[in-house]
């Protein structure tokens, strides 16, 4: 019988370093097939896990092995959901819906490559709901860092004009026809179940996650008490350059490591 967790199925993938070891990943969630990719430091040696919830949707933002190899180069196994319904995963991606249970089992799935008790999570852009949610829903999180990060589905939809048939296709219509819908999408209704201490990272001119959504969470972040620490850089839009990115990919990796 197959649990929550459990892997189905596991394949070599190509890595862009020699440095780093990545396998593709089946495995079960709440009665679906998600896949997602594994990226683990060749070297022998004792590493904390780190979940990495990518942003976007479907294709949008898909996890990239570069990425996930940069990560592991700063020493941590990691692994990195597709979510549901992507690269041939079963059911849907419902934007913080179900699929936040992926997130949530993956954490069981790393937990069986990583002899290390501390387990981190780190999400970008869409991705930033993910994290908090499954810091909301697990006891097993060390940190938790959202970059660029979404934190208010209702004012997602307000803010990205772009975005809104797809927001109404997924969720079923408007915030104001179905406000309830929205706030349970919203971790920000769930944070005071957080207990990690949580990093927010974010550029004050970035076009597609305004802002504000960091703003939102550092303030009820606040208010609720938690342990919060707020990097805004001033100028920078959603993705980084890239020396930038690379020295905050090293900062934020040793902020998580000294939790």
């Amino acid at each position: 019988m197959i649990i929550n967790g459990d892997m189905i199925t596991h394949r070599p993938y190509p890595s862009p370093h020699d440095s780093v070891k990545l396998t593709e990943i089946t495995y079960s969630s709440r009665g679906v097939s998600v896949k997602g990719l594994l990226a683990e430091p060749k070297a022998s040696g004792t590493y904390e896990g780190l979940v990495y919830l990518r942003g976007g949707l479907q294709h949008v933002g898909m996890v990239r092995a570069a990425r996930i190899a940069q990560f592991a180069q700063q020493g941590f196994i990691v692994f990195a959901p597709y979510y549901r319904g992507n690269r041939g995963g079963h059911g849907r991606d419902e934007f913080a819906g179900d699929d936040r249970y992926d997130a949530l089992y993956a954490v069981d799935v790393l937990k069986q490559f990583c002899s290390s008790s501390r387990i981190h999570v780190y999400g970008f852009s869409r991705g930033g709901i993910m994290a908090l949610w499954l810091a909301a829903m697990s006891d097993d999180i060390t940190s938790v860092v959202t970059w660029a990060g979404v934190s208010d589905v209702t004012y997602l939809y307000e803010e990205r004009v772009d975005m809104r048939r797809t927001l109404k296709r997924i969720i079923g219509g408007t915030p104001m026809k179905y406000p309830a819908r929205y706030a349970a999408r919203t971790p920000l209704f769930a944070l005071n179940y957080v207990q990690a201490p949580l990093l927010i990272i974010h550029g004050t001119h970035d076009e597609h996650v305004d802002i504000e959504h960091a703003y939102f969470l550092a303030g009820c972040a606040r208010v609720l008490d938690k342990q919060v620490e707020t990097w805004i850089t001033e100028g920078q839009k959603h993705h980084y350059g890239p020396a930038l990115n690379r020295q905050t990919v090293r900062d934020l990796c040793k902020w998580m490591k000294a939790q």
